[in-house]
């Protein structure tokens, strides 16, 4: 048996020890409806994470996030053209997702990238949390975000510097993946 199976193993039988100690039932764990979701990993040197979750709405897909570990205020947060989250800044996630090659503006921009989500803002707790309909993006198609990645920066945007909003370094990022149903 390989190391990673032995691990898995492990895990198991701990999940069912702690179950009959707890009365914890692991299938009755419950997390929020999504159809997507990107789980944020820090970039190097940081302590940012969270769960971003998409869902398709009549009128485009809602958007929540959940974010932890911030300096306290506002901070840019935007959907990126790749869901490469591998290096240590979060560059290799590349620019912000502009399929319709618009300028970088708010979320409420008419002419705007389709990955502008605008600020989320942290509490002196370094929570922050955004629940937003972005009527720009799908799941698939020419709009798709399915495999590009969330990126939260370390500056507020300011909607209008071109072509990222002035938002700083990246200080987490998540790729977009199909949520367990």
């Amino acid at each position: 048996m390989n190391r990673w199976m032995g691990s898995v193993m492990t895990f198991a039988c701990l999940v069912g020890v702690l179950s009959l100690f707890t009365g914890c039932d692991p299938q009755s764990l419950k997390f929020p409806k999504a159809d997507a979701v990107a789980v944020m990993i820090p970039t190097e040197g940081q302590m940012v994470t969270g769960v971003v979750t998409f869902v398709e709405v009549t009128d485009g897909v809602r958007i929540k996030a959940d974010i932890t570990g911030l300096p306290p205020g506002p901070h840019g947060i935007h959907i990126h053209e790749y869901g490469d989250c591998r290096s240590e800044d979060g560059r290799l996630a590349g620019a912000h997702f502009n399929p319709e090659n618009q300028p970088h503006a708010a979320p409420d921009g008419k002419d705007r990238h389709a990955g502008d989500l605008g600020n989320i803002v942290a509490d002196q707790n370094g929570n922050a949390d955004l629940d937003i309909v972005n009527p720009m993006i799908s799941l698939q198609g020419a709009n798709g975000i399915l495999g590009r990645s969330v990126v939260v920066h370390a500056q507020a945007d300011d909607f209008s510097t071109q072509p990222d909003g002035s938002a700083g370094e990246r200080l987490a990022c998540g790729t977009i993946g199909i949520a367990h149903p």
